[in-house]
Formats: C-alpha cells, sequence, structure tokens
C-alpha cells in the first residue's frame, strides 16, 4: 500500500462522507476502521427506518442544535443536500408525517452498499480491524502499522454503543496530548426506574397523548415503558435538562386545562380507575403511571394528571445512550474543522463536541461535518500542490476551478 494524499480514521457516515468529498477531488485516500465492517452504528440506526435528516423550517432545524460553530456547516449541507446525496446513491426518499425524512427502502443497508461501491470505484481503500493507535499509526491483523498521509480527517465518533465501534477511547489519548476535550455525557438517553410489581404487564407499551416537562423545558412525543425504565424520542429532547438535574413530569392531558379536567371529573361516577378511562380518556398505560406516581392519590386529581412528578434513578448508561454530548472541543478547531495544533488533521462527525435530539438530526450533522472536513483538507491539498509546482495562489498561474467546491 502506497501512502495516500488522504487517511480518514473511522469509517461511520463522518468518515464515508470526507472520503467521499476527497475522492471526488481526485485525491487517493484510504480509510481505516477498527470493527470487522463499516458504519455498524448507521445500520443499526437503520433497523428502524434510518431516519436521515428532517424538512422544516431552516431556523427551528438550526435551533435543534446545541453548537453555535454547526450553522454555517448545516446552511452549506442541510436537509435539502442530504436528500439529493441520497439520491446520488439510487435511494429515493420521502417525507414522513413529521417532516421526518426516511429512504423509501426504510433500511440504511442499500443505501450504504451503493455508498461503498461509488468509493471502491473511485479507488477509496477501507481497511477493516485496523485500530488506531495515534498520528497515523494502526495496530492491524498483520501486526503495527504506520502511514505517512499528507492530510488526515478523524471520524472516529462518540462513546456510545461501544460495540458497534464508538468507544470513545481517543479522547483519553488526544487529552493526553494536550488537546482540550470535553467530557463525554449521555445524550438521547433513557431513564432508569424501579418500578413497582403492578408495571410488569406495562413493559414495552407506547406512552401516547402526553407531555413532559423537565425544569423549563417542554416536550409532546411519544415514549415506552420499558423493563428498565422509560426510553422513546418522546424522552430524548429532555436529557440536557434531566442531565442537569430538572425533575422529570408528565402531563396525561395536555390539551386539557386543569379546570376542564376538575370538572370532568366531579361529576363522573365509579372508581377511580373508571373516572379515569371514562370522563379523561387515559389509556390503561397512563393510568398505571398515575397510580406508580401518584399514591396516595389526593381528592384533587386535576393537578397531579397535569404536572404527575416522575421518580426514577437518573439517565440509563451512556453505552446505551443513542448518543452522546462532549468530545473534542470546538476550541481546538478552526473554521475548517482542522487542529490548530496539528496542521493537515481534521475531525469531523460525534468526535465533536455538540447535541442534538434524534430525529434526523445527528446523522445530518455527521454527513455535514465529515463533508465539511472532506473539502476542507482536499483544498489543503491543493494549494500544497500549487506551490509546489510554482503556481503559488494569486500569482495567475493557478486553476480557475477548485475540484473540491463541486
Amino acid at each position: 500500500m502506497t501512502d495516500p494524499d488522504a487517511l480518514i480514521v473511522g469509517a461511520g457516515p463522518a468518515g464515508l462522507m470526507a472520503a467521499d468529498a476527497l475522492s471526488a477531488a481526485g485525491r487517493s485516500v484510504v480509510i481505516a476502521e477498527q470493527m470487522p465492517s463499516a458504519a455498524r452504528k448507521f445500520l443499526m440506526a437503520g433497523k428502524s427506518g434510518l431516519n436521515l435528516t428532517r424538512a422544516e423550517d431552516p431556523a427551528a432545524f438550526l435551533a435543534a442544535y446545541d453548537a453555535v460553530p454547526l450553522a454555517p456547516i448545516l446552511r452549506a449541507f442541510g436537509p435539502a443536500e442530504v436528500v439529493g446525496w441520497a439520491e446520488s446513491l439510487g435511494q429515493e426518499v420521502f417525507i414522513g408525517s413529521t417532516g421526518r425524512v426516511f429512504p423509501t427502502a426504510m433500511k440504511a443497508s442499500p443505501l450504504l452498499r451503493a455508498w461503498l461501491a461509488r468509493l471502491a470505484g473511485r479507488g477509496v481503500a477501507l481497511n477493516t480491524r485496523w485500530r488506531w493507535t495515534g498520528g497515523a499509526g494502526f495496530d492491524t491483523p498483520r501486526g503495527p502499522r504506520t502511514l505517512a498521509p499528507r492530510v488526515t480527517v478523524l471520524a472516529m465518533g462518540g462513546a456510545s454503543w461501544r460495540r458497534l465501534g464508538s468507544d470513545g477511547l481517543w479522547a483519553e489519548r488526544l487529552g493526553a496530548a494536550g488537546l482540550p476535550v470535553t467530557p463525554f455525557a449521555p445524550a438521547n438517553a433513557g431513564l432508569s426506574v424501579a418500578w413497582s410489581p403492578h408495571m410488569a404487564r406495562h413493559h414495552g407499551q407506547p406512552v401516547k397523548n402526553t407531555g413532559l416537562i423537565a425544569g423549563t423545558a417542554r416536550y409532546r412525543g411519544e415514549f415506552v415503558v420499558t423493563q428498565a425504565g422509560l426510553e422513546g424520542g418522546g424522552l430524548y429532547p429532555l436529557t440536557p435538562a434531566l442531565r442537569s438535574g430538572a425533575p422529570l413530569a408528565l402531563d396525561l392531558k395536555p390539551d386539557w386545562p386543569r379546570d376542564r379536567i376538575a370538572s370532568r371529573l366531579a361529576t363522573a361516577k365509579g372508581s377511580v380507575s373508571n373516572r379515569l378511562r371514562k370522563a379523561l380518556r387515559l389509556d390503561p398505560v397512563q393510568i398505571a403511571l398515575l397510580m406508580e406516581f401518584g399514591r396516595p392519590l389526593p381528592k384533587d386529581l386535576a393537578p397531579l394528571i397535569k404536572c404527575l412528578p416522575v421518580r426514577h434513578a437518573g439517565l440509563r448508561p451512556m453505552d446505551q445512550a443513542i448518543s452522546t454530548a462532549g468530545g473534542l472541543s470546538w476550541d481546538a478547531l478552526d473554521a475548517e474543522l482542522m487542529l490548530t495544533a496539528r496542521p493537515g488533521t481534521f475531525a469531523c462527525g460525534e468526535m465533536l463536541d455538540w447535541e442534538a435530539p434524534t430525529g434526523g438530526y445527528l446523522i445530518t450533522a455527521c454527513l455535514a461535518t465529515g463533508r465539511h472536513a472532506g473539502l476542507a483538507a482536499a483544498r489543503r491539498l491543493d494549494r500544497a500542490d500549487l506551490h509546489l509546482s510554482g503556481n503559488i495562489p494569486g500569482s495567475g498561474a493557478e486553476p480557475q476551478r477548485d475540484p473540491a467546491a463541486d
């Protein structure tokens, strides 16, 4: 293997997109992936439909992210561009009722196969079971190996789903080298709850038409009662507030004001459960949650129904979270996602310190930052080649078009 123009460390969506950008610019690319195959977390996400992005107002889309430096990157490659990229790989998409965008095939494998085929067609070399040891060094099935790339793009992911490759071990190595790294924390995570025995029959049941409140944060969406606690898209956007210690409460009738609830209950007859079911139309799992967290029940149930405190034991372990907050600090990077302390080395994807809810935001940002880093790396190579050839930018002898900007 000859030393490549570009080395990509990590074959998730961000790393593959960086390879896509660099190979499209005519650069030789080697990808090193520690797992036996590429994009394992991407494939796992695809089992539930592969939510690629979200079709919504641009301001609302950007507001879903907590990192200001992401904004220009996402403006350059946002939902419309993600759709165009998927279609360029022969994958039709559709927009669901909530604005979420999915491949028509409703899974990740066809898209990934087409993507890997395109990269292979451009000569991109994918090496699996190559574990990064720092710099451009790797432990490989054939022993230690060190490459000498002209540029490097780090795309090693966050620290959740270790069995799929995102183990976050790179953070200790970069931190020890003096680079600023924000400690990892669970994002888009479930809650641990020690249920009473009566809740066992509700395990696996979705909770619908319910609001969730954590401090000043409010969200309405579906979540699920599991054996371990609570999970689901309706809960995940509240992770930052819950992580900071905000209490969680449920609004079991989010469309009804308190006085209407009180009035309906006052005129209803029968047992408490019958009144809740008939007068308020709460479903069995909502009633079970009220009994679990509200006993002993007060005489006036309306306030409790509008704000039911949830007793829990905190967020589920980080390795079980869908994503992580924390990672390589933006202070370590310039606007092109290059490490200022290591010229020629770029970083992208979930290893950067940003956070967003599920719903297409995670994959879009990984693709966008991977593309951004890949294009920046290609431009750096172009500038270096111009200097080597004597065609120094500004002299009038340089090419008039940057292929990496296409």
